[in-house]
């Protein structure tokens, strides 16, 4: 009968063993294996984050990050026109440029916030905590106010931001937590060109005057508006060309991915110039980039550090700027 008993005796201890190992259970149980799930495999592979279905709202942290995903997720009706709780933006949701909360490869996600915040940021002219940061995209991006720091609001955006970075080594950047560059063109990116293709590839979600589609309840947008009075304003990161080119290339028309793109390269630098070449909002920007020579090239209003105009820093070339501020910044460098 002992031979018999062997094998349940393995197979049990094989079972405590599974159970034991923290590491093995998935984030809804409690512990997770932070070199996996939610930030990244192994070095050099692009991360992903999880996803909602992951949030431990049977906690009460889990509460607050949940909470901070719907505000994400659906900022507008918690903080539209019509917010519940305020109304302090243009009915956009955060997650309408931070896709699925923020946790898309190369979807301007929150991969690598939590890690690298505080951060200097050159547009600022210092050093930037998340809350300045996420502030800094309810007044730019949302076209809106300033969420109030000490709210619960506030405090479940900068929970959910965290755990959406579990994981990730504090200073590290993995790849896929940035918008892609892509390689410039030889040649001007062209609105009228991105015109045609948008028809084609954009009008069924953005619609053809760039209104967007609202949600059925009037309280925010299934699909939102590109430009106009309720899309984001002349100072958000998106309307800087080459982030929009890389954004869209990556993730537009619906259900591209970056292993899986639908336009090319050139498609995507034109939609991005035909999309920015509307009038939107706008932003004070009399104290951003003092330091003109960490001004990106794309920066569409001047001063610059080069004798380009405004439009070619708008719509390119970009390759003749790049050699030229390469070559004042080194002078710079010679002098000091």
């Amino acid at each position: 009968m002992k031979a018999f008993w062997i094998p349940a005796i393995i197979f049990l201890a094989m079972i405590i063993a599974v159970l034991a190992g923290g590491g093995c259970r998935s984030k809804t149980g409690g512990t997770a294996s932070k070199a996996k799930a939610g930030t990244i495999a192994s070095e050099g592979e692009v991360w992903t984050g999880w996803n909602q279905y992951q949030i431990p709202d049977y906690t009460e942290e889990g509460q607050e990050i949940r909470y901070g995903y719907e505000l994400i997720a659906n900022t507008s009706y918690y903080l539209g026109p019509k917010g519940t709780v305020a109304a302090l933006t243009n009915g956009m949701n955060c997650q309408n440029c931070h896709l699925k909360g923020g946790t898309v490869p190369f979807g301007n996600n929150f991969g690598k916030v939590f890690a690298t915040y505080p951060l200097y940021r050159a547009r600022n002219n210092g050093i930037q905590d998340i809350y300045e940061r996420v502030n800094d995209c309810f007044q730019r991006s949302l076209n809106g106010e300033k969420l109030d720091t000490a709210s619960r609001e506030m405090q479940a955006i900068y929970a959910y931001i965290k755990w959406v970075g579990d994981g990730v080594p504090k200073g590290k950047v993995f790849a896929g937590t940035s918008i892609m560059k892509l390689p410039f063109m030889n040649r001007a990116a062209d609105p009228r060109r991105g015109q045609s293709v948008y028809q084609v590839k954009c009008v069924s979600c953005h619609g053809a005057d760039g209104n967007g589609a609202p949600n059925p309840e009037g309280t925010g947008y299934l699909y939102p508006p590109l430009w106009g009075n309720h899309s984001f304003n002349d100072g958000a990161g998106l309307f800087r060309l080459g982030s929009m080119a890389g954004f869209i290339k990556n993730n537009m028309p619906l259900g591209t991915t970056y292993r899986d793109p639908q336009l090319t390269d050139e498609e995507a630098w034109d939609i991005a110039a035909y999309i920015n070449s509307h009038a939107r909002p706008l932003f004070d920007q009399h104290e951003d980039w003092k330091i003109l020579s960490k001004k990106p090239l794309d920066a569409p209003y001047g001063p610059y550090i080069d004798s380009f105009s405004q439009e070619q820093h708008k719509y390119g070339p970009y390759g003749p700027i790049a050699i030229a501020q390469a070559a004042a910044k080194s002078r710079v460098e010679t002098i000091k």
